[in-house]
């Protein structure tokens, strides 16, 4: 699929003389793709049973006159309030008890079977409609879901589906009770109905209560988005998409994205640097109005490991947004560069956020391609530039990157259950080994956790940290890959059911090395590391016979090896993570890169990406502040 630009419209929010007004100027824009429908139930369905589609019919043929082309969502993520009236146990409760009431979105259980029947029904009178009108040519399904996070919740719907869901995972009350190790405390049970959800108790419910817990709702999560697709998948031969967000684990996306067709996400740098990032008050200011170097980056990697690599950006913050602690607007550029490294790591569409700013309710703070008052806004000028360089410029293929990642949710459920630190995160662990990977010029590909010898084929080089539990393909693919792999820290030390592995983890193939114990280090603590660099966070002790690479200044044994595969004992600095980087990846060629600097390999081209305030000198060429370079890429001059 040819590279695209997209936009996400809401014909509901302007009257309707303005429509063909908007369709022209956006394909005048260079807009491919347009978004409606995602929101608009009580539109739609003003009262049950009474649909109207006489609306959203001229809504379709206005854009499409234009030469736009729709993708069209299924309104899930706002059920009018006369549903409520209807299904008045649907809402979800959070971990206090407290209902998430009617007045904003996402207001539903995931787990309620009358609405996720009555939803499933909206999308297949929605399908019967428009599955085979060509000027719908994608579909989403619902809309980010997790976002206020609304993925763990406590109603009584939610309680009755985890009982079933436990019968059936279990089959006796006896297995869950020797499974969890229930004999402590006197947590038996007798029987399914007597298990509550893991909310409310005085401290800590059992870990593996708390676990279950985690993998059933994201189960429920998996279970709602299929039934839409099973409503919609006999109805129209069109993509099926849903849009993920940044930095939302509490589902397993891999899990959901099988039933889909093509990942999307919704990017927002400036409002994750605020929201969703650790970091200092001077990498913050450094990067206030660009977003992090990486952040995107990590996303787009992440999202194109699903669904055979078919990708898009459905959501892209062309301005301020409104919901970050601060809310400061993107460098000049910044929308440009945002763009073209969605394209450089493979996105088909980029869409922005949105077309013109509304100028009531929840998002009137949120700016548009275009303001309030029908002026252009800052971020149209550059995604028309967007556009017009993408008519110049041929279509670039992804290529294989050198390096392999490996991600897995329900590792972040393992550790959020039982952090042991806290300050331990997941998220923040791997995101720091992309960093270092990226810091040096190398591009990444994303895995996911379950990844065999044939999906390791091809790389040089493999980091898989934090894996509370590795999964049988991927310990088979150790045994057997000659490709250096570093795994750890806090790898393959539980069971599924977040007890402690015996023998001691991480029993890694053919490396004689136990971890037999862990510490937490707070913040402004550091283990210094002999020959540079430090741990910090977390730190475990080793005993085996594998020979240490590295050791703490105190003679610990801190990264051990057979000579490929590589288990490491601590949380790096980012000094140590570049050690690692410089040893795992020996054999790969790559580049130290200014702060700030960041590249991109395709099949053709390389791209250079200037997050940095200030313009970069690199390789011969002067990069502007917020700037993007592109040159054709020879065989000699890629990196790995």
């Amino acid at each position: 699929m040819k590279r695209t630009l997209g936009v996400c419209y809401y014909p509901e929010h302007w009257p309707q003389e303005d429509w063909a007004q908007d369709a022209v100027r956006m394909a005048a824009a260079g807009i491919t793709w347009v978004r409606i429908g995602e929101f608009a139930w009580s539109r739609l369905e003003p009262q049950a049973g009474a649909f109207d589609f006489d609306w959203l019919d001229l809504a379709i043929e206005t854009l499409a006159q234009a030469g736009l082309k729709i993708v069209l969502g299924t309104p899930s993520a706002t059920p009018p309030r006369w549903m409520l009236d209807r299904f008045p146990d649907m809402l979800a409760l959070d971990a206090a008890g407290q209902p998430r009431k009617f007045g904003s979105r996402r207001h539903y259980c995931h787990s309620h079977a009358g609405y996720r029947q009555a939803a499933a029904q909206m999308a297949t009178v929605l399908g019967k409609r428009y599955g085979r009108d060509p000027r719908v040519a994608a579909w989403q399904i619902d809309n980010e879901y997790g976002c206020h996070d609304t993925v763990l919740n406590y109603s009584d719907a939610a309680r009755h589906a985890f009982r079933d869901w436990l019968a059936q995972h279990y089959q006796s009350v006896g297995a869950l009770n020797r499974a969890w190790g229930n004999v402590f405390w006197s947590m038996e049970y007798d029987d399914f109905d007597q298990i509550d959800l893991p909310n409310l108790t005085v401290t800590q419910a059992n870990p593996a209560h708390e676990m279950a817990f985690r993998r059933f709702a994201s189960d429920q999560v998996v279970d709602w988005n299929a039934a839409q697709v099973a409503a919609l998948r006999p109805l129209t031969d069109a993509p099926l998409i849903h849009n993920y967000m940044g930095r939302v684990l509490e589902f397993d996306h891999f899990a959901v994205a099988r039933d889909l067709d093509v990942a999307s996400w919704d990017s927002y740098p400036i409002g994750f640097l605020s929201d969703r990032l650790e970091g200092d008050a001077a990498h913050k200011a450094q990067y206030l109005q660009q977003g992090d170097p990486d952040m995107q980056a990590f996303h787009h990697d992440l999202y194109r490991a699903m669904n055979k690599g078919r990708w898009w950006v459905m959501e892209q913050q062309p301005g301020p947004v409104n919901w970050a602690p601060y809310n400061p607007a993107p460098l000049p550029g910044m929308v440009r560069l945002w763009s073209w490294e969605a394209f450089a790591h493979g996105a088909e569409v980029v869409s922005y956020f949105r077309w013109r700013q509304a100028p009531f309710a929840q998002e009137q703070m949120h700016a548009g391609l275009m303001r309030p008052d029908d002026q252009p806004a800052a971020g149209l000028g550059e995604a028309a530039a967007v556009a017009e360089e993408l008519r110049q410029m041929p279509d670039v293929a992804p290529v294989q990157a050198p390096v392999a990642l490996v991600f897995d949710y329900a590792s972040d459920w393992a550790w959020k259950v039982l952090p042991q630190g806290a300050d331990f995160d997941y998220f923040r662990l791997v995101f720091d080994a992309y960093k270092a990977l990226r810091r040096q010029g190398l591009s990444v590909d994303i895995l996911p956790p379950d990844a065999t010898g044939d999906d390791l084929a091809g790389y040089k080089a493999v980091f898989a940290p934090g894996l509370a539990t590795l999964s049988a393909p991927l310990l088979d693919a150790l045994a057997t890959t000659q490709i250096p792999c570093l795994i750890g820290p806090r790898s393959n030390l539980m069971t599924s059911e977040l007890s402690t592995a015996l023998p001691l983890g991480p029993n890694l193939p053919d490396l004689d090395i136990a971890v037999t114990r862990v510490e937490s280090l707070p913040p402004a603590t550091m283990r210094p590391v002999a020959g540079g660099g430090a741990v910090l966070h977390w730190v475990e002790t080793l005993e085996g016979s594998a020979p240490a690479v590295i050791t703490g200044e105190d003679g610990e044994k801190l990264l051990v090896t057979n000579g490929t595969l590589h288990y490491l004992a601590g949380w790096p600095d980012t000094a140590l993570w570049d050690r690692l980087v410089d040893l795992i990846c020996a054999d790969i060629a790559r580049s130290r890169l200014p702060d700030g600097l960041r590249l991109r390999d395709t099949a053709t081209h390389r791209f250079a990406f200037n997050y940095a305030p200030e313009a970069q000198d690199w390789d011969g060429q002067t990069i502007p502040a917020a700037g993007v370079a592109w040159w054709p890429l020879s065989a000699d001059s890629r990196t790995g």
